[in-house]
């Protein structure tokens, strides 16, 4: 069974920062490039980066370039997003999302987690 569990969310202050982390299992975490997705309250699905199954492609939505890093440790099966320089608009749940092979397609996962609220206010 796939499962892809996120945690480090919490609330933090505007200028913050956070660690996210998504430990997964069930797959070869290896042979697939992963995602973070988020939703901020009210709104739709908005990708936030993504990461190819070696780390060495990483792509960024523009707003995010310069404040948030993606990274994996593929001998911990695990998936990381460091979040810095955090303002109000990205305050949201986010997702990890397995995509459906070793490259990165947009809009294209299998499986997804259950999301870690993050907060960000004064």
């Amino acid at each position: 069974e796939v499962q892809l569990v996120e945690s480090g969310g919490g609330l933090v202050q505007p200028g913050g920062s956070l660690r996210l982390s998504c430990a997964t299992s069930g797959f070869t975490f290896d042979d697939y490039a992963m995602s973070w997705v988020r939703q901020a309250p009210g709104k739709g699905l908005e990708w936030v980066s993504a990461i190819s199954w070696n780390g060495d492609s990483t792509y960024y939505a523009e707003s995010m370039k310069g404040r948030f890093t993606i990274s994996r440790d593929n001998a911990k099966n695990t998936l990381y997003l460091q979040m810095n320089s955090l303002k109000s608009e990205d305050t949201a749940v986010y997702y990890c999302a397995k995509g459906p092979s070793d490259s990165y397609h947009p809009d294209q996962y299998d499986y997804w987690g259950q999301g870690t609220q993050v907060t960000v206010s004064s």
